[in-house]
């Protein structure tokens, strides 16, 4: 089984984070966000995958090389962002007539893949959202068979909101219909979206069923990130109790749930709840809860919430001596 992985994106939402690191590599509960969508097909059963890689793309290849010496894949270069459906467009040649899962470089879920895997229909991933207009939406008949697509409508007739997981079984239909849609006008921003192309195979008669997933991780804003690596730091401790940290770190108080990588140096520190740091990371006298901190990076005297550090940052905060009378109030901040 092949699974495609578009990660050419920009991360704009993201940035500064992202002018210098793909949004797909944030760290996220020990892992990356392409790491977490990897090891989830990988334990299914998927076997090849593609990655579509644009901006910043060789850093994408070096990770895979890296954190995935064996894992059989192709890497397809999308020079021009030019949206979804142009990016699995660009996977034609690798895919042929293979059946094939794709799974959006940011889109983390909880679902059953191998249930998945072994329908008899394509199948798109659905969730319920209160405000569907920034999405592509799925119109679902009783039986929960797609009778629409439509990409971010201004008035949607549905709340099921697209979560960019698909299941596809006629890949040749697929990429014929890519053809004719990248044939047309794009959108206002010259792209061409996936839901479109798979809009005119149900208007072919190829059935799509919708399944909902358990959970919709949002990694694409920082808000929403942090929200993300606090459940999955949860859900982690919680199924992988083994994997709990047990290190200890000079004159620190840890604070699960936490993940820490390798090669980090901590002392005289709070840590946590709610907190990744990736490896080789260096933290003296400080204060961080609710946050993501890159490897490589050296934090000093710092107080931290619901922050997002990139690697290799330097961070020193300010040392005060105090001496306070009685019933003074003071903010530093």
């Amino acid at each position: 089984m092949k699974a495609i992985i578009p990660v050419a994106g920009a991360g704009t939402k993201l940035r500064p984070l992202t002018y210098t690191q793909p949004k797909a590599l944030i760290p996220i509960a020990g892992k990356t966000i392409l790491g977490v969508i990897i090891d989830q097909l990988l334990e299914a059963g998927v076997d090849e995958f593609i990655f579509v890689i644009g901006y910043l793309g060789e850093k994408i290849q070096r990770y895979v090389d890296k954190a995935y010496p064996n894992l059989k894949h192709t890497i397809v270069t999308q020079n021009d962002r030019r949206g979804t459906g142009h990016a699995i467009w660009l996977t034609r040649d690798a895919v042929k007539d293979d059946e094939v899962m794709i799974v959006l470089g940011d889109t983390v879920c909880d679902y059953n893949v191998k249930e998945i895997l072994n329908s008899s229909v394509s199948q798109i991933g659905v969730r319920k959202v209160d405000d569907p207009r920034s999405f592509g939406v799925a119109e679902l008949n009783e039986k929960d068979m797609v009778m629409r697509m439509v990409e971010k409508p201004l008035i949607p007739k549905s709340n099921m909101a697209m979560v960019g997981i698909y299941y596809i079984k006629e890949t040749g239909a697929m990429f014929a219909s890519l053809d004719k849609h990248l044939n047309n006008t794009a959108d206002e921003n010259g792209e061409y979206h996936l839901t479109n192309a798979l809009q005119h195979m149900v208007e072919d008669g190829i059935p799509f069923h919708g399944f909902r997933v358990t959970n919709w991780f949002d990694c694409g804003k920082k808000e929403t990130l942090l929200s993300t690596n606090a459940t999955l730091l949860r859900q982690m401790e919680d199924e992988h109790p083994e994997k709990v940290l047990v290190q200890s770190f000079d004159n620190t108080v840890i604070i699960h749930p936490v993940s820490i990588a390798e090669g980090c140096t901590i002392s005289n520190c709070i840590i946590g709840p709610n907190v990744t740091i990736g490896e080789f990371t260096k933290i003296e006298s400080s204060i961080i809860k609710d946050s993501i901190i890159g490897s490589y990076a050296e934090l000093q005297q710092v107080v931290l919430n619901s922050s997002i550090i990139g690697n290799d940052a330097f961070i020193r905060g300010l040392s005060q001596s105090l001496n306070i009378g009685d019933n003074t109030e003071i903010d530093l901040g």
